[in-house]
């Protein structure tokens, strides 16, 4: 270690701050908030490191710099601030560098409404950012369809409208505007329209109904019953819009929502923006790991950065677990029953579809990718020192002890290969014995790949109980295997993982990937087993048919069926053809078994 950094190291404050760590090209390695700055830094040098990329990024550093700060809030800021302006290579970043659609109220006399994605420092009102264009169409078009607004970009100042300056437009006369450029609409009434469209973007409809309903009501009472028609269907078009996007109770205002799911590699992070029980912004993010970060350190980094690009002032945060880090005047919520719960398991809800959509583009673009992702998390999963990149699994299959075999399949980096499975016919078990088969089986496959050399599978999967489990685990360790591969059995009613020496189950994710592959192996040897079952046993009846011919034997009989078949072919043959394939004496027993009269 650098001398200078272990001096460092050695005088380090106790205070909340923000380390930089720097290689010896100066360059910078990473950016982290500590709420005792001595604490965290020591926690990097003085205990073994169990992540990989974690261990190889303190072998870089070789220089520290430190700043402090007044609260562990200030140093998140601080942190977000520098990993946005330098970022750092083992930093997690939300690399995501699009510029998001806004919907603007042009600062203007009868302000024009439109999208767009650049924020210009003009006095506009700025709603969003919207993380997809659609939604702000949707509520874009919405609001047109109920207001008559301007779409031209004329400078409607009252002395150029005095002048009389400007002459309607298509737009007046196809009933899209009101006129305001030949002072048609005062500007009192448009401006009154702009207030209520500011509080729709904002998720406030009651001022717009309140809007509507006066304007209705003015032209019933004035017997403009068309006009009062028109209004009503511009209200209806309204509360359609409310209905489908109002989620939660109304009487929850001003709040943020997140959810979150992750894996050995990201998280999925997403962000619901909810005025007056309406989701007015829904964002969802993948965010990579580079140290082995937990979830919690990466929802106080989201946290701050999404609220920032979403320009969020809410007093209050909605959160699927609780966060150590507090943000003055804003409450940290964890809720446990009620409409708040539901909306942060909506929130939750979104995260885990968004990973789903993202890994099924992963599956098809970068396989290699997909598949060491899902063996990491199988190696987390099933408590294995190494990926399960060779797996084989195991089933019996039998009949009231008739015609057993026993399958054993391979799955190799998830993908099942085909050409290692094999089939075994018990030799020392008499009668229906699942444990003493699974022991027999387990037995002579590994002691035969021993025999050979072959390289042996990181993981045993065995279609059972504990039962068929103990019985392969006797084997494993007879042969000196047991402690070397990792073995486990699952339980098909409730899909249990079985460990040895172990009485609580394992009870794995519905969804988890590592259980669809269990259950694909274990699926794959029990269809395998049952196929050769089914062969067995069939030819084991067409063989008691012939074996009753006397003087006829098995090998007759298996020369037989290898060349005619079927039992059907071989008493349809005439003489000539049997004594083609078993000479004359053979060929005559059997023509005359089948043709006697």
């Amino acid at each position: 270690m650098n001398p200078s950094l272990e001096l460092q190291l050695k005088t380090l404050p106790s205070e909340p701050g923000v380390y930089r760590y720097y290689d010896k090209n100066e360059n910078l390695l990473y950016v982290g908030k500590a709420k005792n700055l001595k604490k965290r830094v020591l926690s990097y040098f003085n205990k073994t490191l169990s992540g990989y990329r974690t261990r190889i990024m303190v072998g870089k550093i070789n220089r520290l710099e430190t700043t402090i700060v007044n609260s562990e809030y200030d140093a998140l800021l601080l942190e977000n601030n520098l990993i946005k302006e330098h970022q750092p290579f083992y930093n997690v970043m939300l690399k995501d560098d699009k510029t998001y659609p806004w919907i603007c109220i042009k600062n203007e006399d009868f302000p024009r409404i439109f999208l767009t994605r650049n924020k210009i420092k003009d006095g506009s009102e700025y709603f969003g950012p919207y993380a997809k264009v659609r939604p702000a169409k949707i509520l874009l078009d919405t609001i047109k369809h109920i207001y008559k607004l301007r779409t031209c970009n004329l400078n409607l100042a009252p002395k150029k409208i005095e002048e009389g300056k400007y002459k309607v437009c298509l737009e007046f006369h196809i009933k899209n505007c009101e006129g305001p450029c030949e002072d048609l609409e005062s500007k009192e009434d448009y401006d009154q329209k702009i207030d209520t469209i500011r509080g729709i973007v904002k998720g406030d409809f009651r001022r717009a109904k309140e809007y509507l309903v006066n304007q209705m009501t003015k032209y019933a009472s004035n017997l403009q019953f068309e006009n009062a028609q028109l209004i009503k269907e511009r209200l209806d078009i309204l509360e359609d819009y409310q209905v489908k996007h109002t989620v939660v109770n109304p009487d929850i205002d001003d709040v943020d929502v997140f959810g979150m799911t992750s894996d050995e590699t990201a998280a999925y992070v997403n962000y619901f923006k909810i005025r007056n029980g309406n989701i007015i912004q829904s964002f969802t993010t993948e965010i990579k790991k580079m140290l082995e970060e937990t979830d919690e350190e990466i929802m106080e980094e989201a946290l701050i950065e999404i609220r920032q690009k979403f320009d969020s002032d809410s007093k209050e945060v909605l959160l699927p677990f609780h966060l150590t880090v507090e943000i003055p005047n804003v409450k940290l919520i964890v809720p446990k029953v009620g409409d708040k719960k539901r909306i942060v398991e909506l929130s939750e809800k979104n995260a885990k579809e968004y990973r789903i959509e993202k890994l099924k583009q992963v599956q098809i673009v970068d396989p290699e990718r997909h598949s060491n992702r899902i063996m990491a998390e199988m190696q987390k999963l099933l408590r294995m020192p190494v990926e399960p990149r060779h797996i084989e699994g195991f089933d019996n299959s039998n009949i009231q002890g008739t015609n057993p075999v026993s399958a054993c399949v391979v799955f190799k980096n998830g993908k099942a290969s085909k050409a290692d499975y094999r089939i075994f016919h018990p030799k020392t078990v008499i009668g229906p014995d699942d444990f003493k088969t699974m022991e027999e089986v387990i037995f002579r496959r590994y002691k035969r790949m021993l025999e050979e050399g072959e390289s042996l599978p990181q993981l045993i999967l065995i279609d059972g109980g504990k039962g068929q489990l103990s019985s392969a685990v006797k084997s494993l360790k007879l042969l000196g295997l047991y402690g070397k591969i990792t073995i486990v059995g699952i339980a098909k009613r409730l899909e249990e993982i079985f460990f040895p020496e172990d009485p609580i189950p394992l009870y794995l994710d519905k969804k988890s990937e590592t259980l669809k592959i269990l259950q694909q192996v274990r699926d794959e040897a029990h269809r395998f087993g049952v196929r050769h079952h089914r062969t067995r046993r069939t030819n084991s009846t067409i063989k008691s048919e012939l074996e009753e011919i006397p003087g006829v034997g098995e090998k007759t009989i298996e020369l037989l069926l290898s060349k005619l078949k079927s039992v059907k072919r071989i008493k349809e043959a005439n003489l000539e053809t049997l004594e083609e394939i078993l000479g004359k004496s053979k060929a005559k027993i059997i023509w005359g078994f089948f043709n006697a009269e």
